[in-house]
């Protein structure tokens, strides 16, 4: 899953950072509103994390101008400003939850999957598919021998897109964009071996090709 994180206060996203990759999310930077805005209207991504003390351009009117646009990814505000009032705000501009500063990792972290979960219509942070279980929580996945295999920080967010997206065909452009940050290589290739080394831990037919169209998960 791929994340955008619009925070100035540069400690915390050195801190934070890291943990969000440990995670199994993709993260993208920005540390003021005017970029922040442009890379949330030009990138797909899954969730985002909005300061609201930004400079250049406010968060909630950063907030507020992707809505007005019918922009509809999650948004979680993170801000030092914990009033009832405000919080009221961010939720009428259009947030989907509000986090105040100082906070925990674990609990921001429970958040962003409980937003992940909801806008692709799963309640349980396991996924299941055709007899295969992925744990988000462990980014493990238990085929059908009932094996528990643990996954690399790519094979992770390629199988949970896949299976978050179970039911369609997903284009080899839509995974690269979800699966890797703005600076990795997202050569079409690469997507292919790491589909290929999926199919090694669950099956050739797990994951179907579906020529010039991209992949999707076995039917049931």
């Amino acid at each position: 899953m791929k994340l955008l994180l619009i925070e100035d206060d540069q400690q915390l996203v050195k801190s934070l950072k890291p943990v969000l990759k440990k995670a199994g999310y993709a993260v993208e930077l920005a540390d003021n509103g005017v970029d922040g805005q442009f890379l949330g209207e030009e990138e797909p991504f899954d969730v985002i994390v909005l300061d609201l003390g930004l400079p250049g351009k406010p968060g909630l009117e950063v907030l507020s101008n992707w809505r007005d646009q019918g922009l509809t990814m999650p948004v979680l505000i993170l801000t030092a400003r914990d009033s009832w009032h405000e919080r009221v705000d961010g939720l009428k501009a259009g947030a989907d939850d509000y986090l105040g500063k100082p906070f925990y990792t674990e609990e921001l972290l429970a958040r962003l999957e409980a937003l992940i979960r909801r806008k692709f219509g799963h309640a349980d942070n396991q996924l299941k598919h055709c007899g295969v279980t992925l744990d988000a929580n462990r980014q493990a996945v238990m085929n059908l021998k009932g094996e528990s295999l643990e996954l690399t920080g790519i094979e992770f967010r390629l199988l949970h897109y896949l299976m978050m997206n179970a039911g369609r065909v997903v284009s080899k452009t839509e995974l690269s964009e979800h699966v890797y940050e703005e600076s990795q290589l997202k050569d079409s290739n690469v997507i292919e071996v790491y589909i290929n080394r999926l199919r090694h831990y669950l099956g050739k037919e797990f994951i179907e090709t579906r020529r010039g169209q991209g992949y999707r998960l076995q039917e049931k």
